[in-house]
């Protein structure tokens, strides 16, 4: 085989996923179920046993081992049958739904988790809206059918209605909650019996290959065997067949239903997953003379883009990792790459692949895969780096925080140390620091309190930082930028005690109040005040 069929099949086994939910819905429990069939690991962890020593694999932050929370996206690459999966989990909690939408960036299709209990809810709509924006495929996993919840066909209707997806379910449930009995697969013609496995080691469900109007369906599910028929009898003459051509233009999700506590329809995804989603897509960048192109994952030459920064993930070397999502040709190690930002181009050595907070080195890696690159604060989100051309990847924004705190350091001695450790955890996205024009503040901007309670978390636990918030006098953000410099210069001289910049160094305005932001934007037609930055 020719060393661009190997390169070829290496990309054609890869699959790059993002695992999305609303919080409570079990993402970060099937995540760890995936794990373990996978053969990532070999025993799953759980984020309920908070007092017990094992977590899941994916929480690794102090904070998300407390509360059971995943704050961080996590990146876990492992094998099975014969493809390679990089697997990243998103932050389960809404105030960090522009990570979640960064992580969007980087992936080829998403798994979405809801709860057969609570049907679609607000984050999940939040975050299909990013799916949509993107067209990227989603397969759904209905989860919790050991506990009481919503009849399928109400959960098929919620779905369709309130995320503007056709339902395909390629496997149905046989009772719920102390009726479960198992699922179903329509395609497969396969029943398997519901067993329940709590805690983290294998065990096979039961499977009956069986015509369901035979006699094994009577005798297994009693009356439930006629239940089943009844819904199979509705799903062929009103349901929406399956069609991988719409599921993967986003129009359509296939649809499966489980127990991941129970490890219960955990392979069945699985094995249906890496057949359906798609392997690594090609990815809009911007060329040299400033054209958009459609860059193939099978082009010969190198190119990648940074999609996430991570501080500390090693506290004893003060790290800071950056999560490289590479989009064509093929890396090895000690590889020269060009650094597109600051022109500089050095050899790549020490390049790793991730398991959540562990990691190895990586010898070489495909379109698709995630590799850390080590940043020292030069790298930072939105950077593309190339082996020879110019290539500029794109739609990976900043958002204008809702919520605004000053922050107030309790030791004075500190100051060296909190301004470093600002910096750093602003360059993750997470939040956002703005230093004023008029006065030396450190105001910090967010999309929920959970994001202010993370800072001051991680300063005092990898800064040794004691600090605290006061309420900072903003309600809005907006970047502002203006053609005309005459009417910049004015416009920045009169507004100089709202103005800041933020850790890129762009300029924005903080408003004290949404008035007085309507008020300047008509008295300033020519600037420009914008809710949304390009990174990079």
């Amino acid at each position: 085989m020719s060393p661009e069929s190997q390169d070829r099949r290496q990309i054609e086994r890869r699959r790059t996923f993002g695992i999305i939910s609303h919080p409570d819905a079990g993402k970060t429990t099937l995540t760890e179920k995936l794990l373990l069939f996978g053969g990532a690991i070999q025993l799953a962890g759980t984020v309920k046993a908070r007092k017990a020593s094992r977590y899941a694999a994916s929480d690794w932050m102090a904070m998300e081992k407390e509360r059971g929370i995943s704050v961080s996206t996590s990146v876990m690459s492992f094998s099975y049958a014969g493809c390679a999966i990089n697997l990243l989990d998103t932050p389960g909690h809404r105030d960090f739904s522009e990570d979640t939408y960064r992580v969007l960036t980087a992936v080829d299709s998403a798994l979405l988790v809801i709860d057969a209990a609570k049907g679609v809810e607000s984050q999940t709509q939040k975050l299909m809206d990013v799916c949509r924006m993107r067209s990227t495929p989603v397969i759904t996993f209905i989860n919790k059918l050991d506990r009481e919840g919503l009849p399928p066909l109400e959960l098929l209707a919620d779905i369709e209605t309130r995320l503007g997806l056709e339902c395909a379910p390629l496997t149905w449930p046989v009772g719920t909650g102390s009726t479960f009995k198992g699922v179903y697969d329509i395609q497969k013609e396969e029943l398997r019996l519901f067993s329940p496995t709590h805690g983290g080691k294998i065990r096979e469900t039961q499977m009956l290959i069986t015509d369901l109007y035979g006699e094994d369906p009577d005798i297994r599910l009693g009356a439930q065997a006629d239940a089943l028929r009844a819904d199979m009898e509705l799903l062929r003459e009103a349901g929406t067949p399956f069609s991988r051509d719409r599921y993967l233009a986003g129009r359509q999700t296939p649809v499966f239903f489980g127990s991941a506590v129970n490890n219960f329809g955990v392979r069945e995804l699985l094995d249906s997953f890496i057949l359906l989603a798609p392997a690594p897509l090609p990815r809009p960048a911007l060329t040299e003379t400033g054209d958009l192109r459609a860059v193939a994952p099978d082009e010969e030459e190198f190119s990648g883009v940074v999609f996430k920064i991570q501080a500390n993930m090693d506290k004893a070397h003060r790290d800071r990792m950056a999560f490289m999502r590479v989009c064509s040709g093929r890396f090895t190690r000690g590889m020269r790459l060009k650094h597109l930002r600051t022109g500089k181009t050095a050899a790549v050595s020490n390049a790793v692949l991730f398991m959540a907070q562990d990691r190895a080195g990586v010898e070489s890696a495909y379109p698709g895969d995630i590799i850390g690159l080590a940043g020292h604060g030069v790298i930072k989100i939105g950077d593309t780096f190339t082996e020879r051309s110019y290539l500029k990847y794109t739609g990976i924004p900043n958002f204008a925080p809702e919520l605004f705190r000053r922050v107030r350091l309790r030791n004075p001695l500190k100051s060296k140390q909190l301004q470093k450790g600002l910096e750093q955890l602003a360059e993750e996205g997470a939040v956002q620091l703005f230093r004023p024009l008029a006065n030396n503040d450190y105001i910090l901007g967010a999309v929920g309190m959970l994001q202010f309670e993370v800072i001051i978390s991680r300063l005092a636990g990898e800064y040794a930082v004691d600090a605290a918030y006061e309420e900072a006098k903003i309600e809005a953000a907006r970047w502002v930028a203006c053609a005309d410099k005459a009417v910049f210069e004015d416009f920045t001289r009169r507004y100089r005690q709202d103005l800041a910049v933020d850790a890129e160094g762009a300029l924005a305005y903080l408003a004290p109040s949404v008035w007085k932001l309507e008020a300047t934007e008509e008295r300033w037609p020519a600037v420009e005040f914008r809710t949304t930055r390009e990174i990079g």
